[in-house]
């Protein structure tokens, strides 16, 4: 059965909240450039001018810093949606102190109405997070990230062109119009936040700390607790420095090196944050409704080969000014200016939703919106970094801003090693993911009902080729521990996969008792620990293609388990169509090297409900998975 994430915008758990983020994304732009456009309307002089967009960001940005932390600890311990109703009441009565402020032209008060629409954000981020693993199943969360960030990259392009045409087009209506906008805006918000579904607390008993320093420090240090979140929380940061640096620098690039005025500027933005939303919202397709973290590595090296190549197109000034977006298209090498733009956005799109579902997947229910407050601390941190490090560079050092997308492109690929090597398993689903996409097409079938989301499971499945063990991890949204024969674990560069799989190699008991009892001992482990287990009961790949009888070993992992007092689930779950694929032994060692008879081999995943039984024998579950394989060796 074909899934669409599109799917959820027909569902209540998600519909009501996705318009109400978009909305309130909208909002929020609209205003900030209502402000911009009121300014040229008053015709404050470009001193004051500046002096206004510069403290603008400044206020908004700064309660990120200060009531993060708490914004976290409320989230974690209220209801979710009614936390989201408080939030865009706060919102209503926010934007009519704005109101008042466009309607008397009096800029304190727009200003101060800015830093709190701040501080309603910053209680609305760890609750906009936080809400999707409670609403959304684990293989729903990559399509979910996706339409959250292409529904707040697009409401945000949206809203800018919105609020910055308000005065253009009312003139001297113009005030009136901006307040009535915005005040509807957020009621509209409110209204339809009172569909979203309740969503349970994540820690109900929390004691809330109200001193910020202290907490602040806290929720960093959850936020790196463990390393794939971490350094997840560190790629989500990045993201938000890159942008900062693209976004800033636009307006000045449009009219400086794009010869263009500042409907260009828009352009520019749009081919990005187009880029951005379809980026997005091919995660899910890409990931085939995983969490599928491979998807960083090639987010972030496409981002720097765009940037570079941004560069080399246009690395000098514009020789013609004044250009419309018409004029500029017809310009020599402007389309390849286009394509990199959308390329970047693309691509930061493939980075940033496969950390944002790690994040939210990763991280336990009573902790993540407390890591969400985190985040945003340290996103709050890199976006100011960013802004300082723009103006450092082209005031004192002279660079100009080509060469800032070049800089920006060399520092993202260090910084993606970095993040890489520390966590290696990054690269490790890459790879996996590249193998598994290229070589085959795979249909899964049962997996999203079966395999439990959360705690332990035994999984247990027949073994025809040195790829079954990718691509049951390609097709299970969660890790999986799969214990595989030592000599398949120890092949050149395979070997590196599985030991950042964290993989468990075992040996017969007549070749190596010793690795055999440790590779028990570890497989009893993980069960107590709640991960998913993989075996392959055969205990080797099969010769023939046929399904060999299931050895004693899965009845050894169940009584243990049982033992301890703890009842795992056995999900039986069967490849189809593997043997005549690549790398089975049905070729030779000088087959397997050459191009596969069946390159892109259609293969077929298939699980069954789980089993509840701890005396559960190997020959019932050989025969369960014999029938469900069938004849489609």
């Amino acid at each position: 059965m074909a899934h669409s994430q599109f799917d959820l915008l027909r569902q209540r758990r998600f519909l009501p909240f996705f318009v109400t983020q978009c909305l309130g994304a909208f909002n929020d732009n609209v205003y900030r450039q209502a402000i911009i456009g009121l300014l040229f309307w008053l015709g404050v002089t470009p001193e004051e001018r500046t002096l206004y967009t510069n403290i603008a960001p400044a206020l908004f940005i700064l309660p990120y810093f200060l009531f993060s932390a708490t914004a976290g600890q409320i989230a974690e311990k209220l209801e979710k949606s009614k936390l989201i109703r408080i939030t865009t009441t706060m919102e209503i009565v926010i934007m009519s102190l704005a109101a008042v402020g466009f309607v008397t032209q009096n800029m304190v008060v727009l200003l101060v109405a800015l830093f709190c629409t701040g501080v309603q954000s910053t209680l609305f981020g760890p609750v906009k997070y936080s809400i999707l693993p409670s609403v959304l199943k684990p293989e729903e969360l990559t399509g979910g990230n996706g339409l959250v960030e292409m529904g707040t990259s697009m409401s945000i392009l949206v809203g800018m062109i919105f609020g910055g045409l308000i005065f253009e087009l009312a003139g001297s209506h113009g005030p009136v119009v901006a307040a009535t906008a915005i005040i509807l805006l957020a009621v509209g918000g409110n209204i339809v936040s009172r569909f979203i579904p309740r969503a349970e607390p994540g820690a109900p008993d929390l004691r809330i700390n109200w001193n910020p320093i202290p907490e602040s420090l806290a929720v960093l240090r959850l936020a790196k607790k463990q390393l794939a979140v971490r350094n997840s929380v560190l790629g989500v940061s990045w993201f938000w420095f890159i942008g900062t640096v693209l976004t800033s620098q636009l307006p000045t690039y449009a009219e400086a090196n794009l010869g263009g005025s500042a409907t260009l500027y828009i352009f520019a933005l749009a081919l990005f944050s187009v880029g951005t939303g379809v980026g997005s919202m091919l995660c899910e397709k890409l990931s085939a409704r995983t969490v599928e973290i491979g998807l960083v590595p090639m987010g972030a090296f496409g981002m720097s080969a765009f940037m570079i190549d941004l560069y080399f197109a246009r690395s000098g000034a514009a020789t013609t000014t004044g250009l419309t977006i018409g004029a500029f298209l017809q310009q020599p090498g402007s389309w390849r200016i286009a394509m990199d733009l959308t390329g970047i956005g693309l691509f930061a799109g493939f980075f940033v939703v496969p950390l944002f579902a790690l994040i939210q997947s990763r991280t336990p229910r009573s902790e993540i919106s407390r890591v969400i407050a985190g985040m945003n601390i340290q996103n709050a941190g890199f976006i100011v970094l960013a802004a300082a490090l723009g103006i450092v560079v082209q005031r004192f050092f002279g660079w100009t801003i080509p060469q800032v997308f070049l800089a920006l492109a060399v520092a993202n690929v260090v910084v993606a090693i970095y993040i890489f090597t520390i966590v290696p398993e990054f690269m490790m689903r890459f790879l996996s993911w590249v193998f598994v996409r290229v070589l085959y097409r795979m249909r899964p079938h049962g997996i999203e009902q079966h395999v439990p989301d959360e705690g332990a499971a035994l999984i247990v499945c027949n073994h025809v080729s040195y790829m079954d063990a990718l691509i049951l991890s390609a097709s299970v949204p969660r890790p999986i521990r799969f214990v595989m024969y030592y000599r398949i674990f120890n092949i050149p560069v395979m070997s590196w996969i599985f030991r950042t799989a964290k993989a468990i190699p075992i040996a017969g008991a007549r070749e190596d008792p010793e690795l055999m009892r440790k590779a028990f001992d570890e497989i009893d482990a993980a069960l107590a620990e709640g991960e998913l287990v993989g075996i392959f009961p055969e205990g080797a790949l099969t010769k023939d293609g046929q399904i060999a009888p299931f050895k004693s070993g899965v009845e050894h992992i169940l009584e243990r388990a049982a033992a301890r007092g703890q009842v795992v689930p056995v999900v039986p779950m069967a490849l189809r169509n593997m043997w005549t694929s690549m790398w089975s032994r049905r070729d030779t060692r000088l087959g397997r090297m050459r191009v596969p008879r069946r390159f892109r081999a259609p293969v077929e995943v298939i699980a069954q409900a789980p089993i509840l039984d701890p005396a559960i024998d190997a020959a019932t579950l050989e025969a369960k998975v014999r029938a469900m394989r069938g004849d489609a060796a």
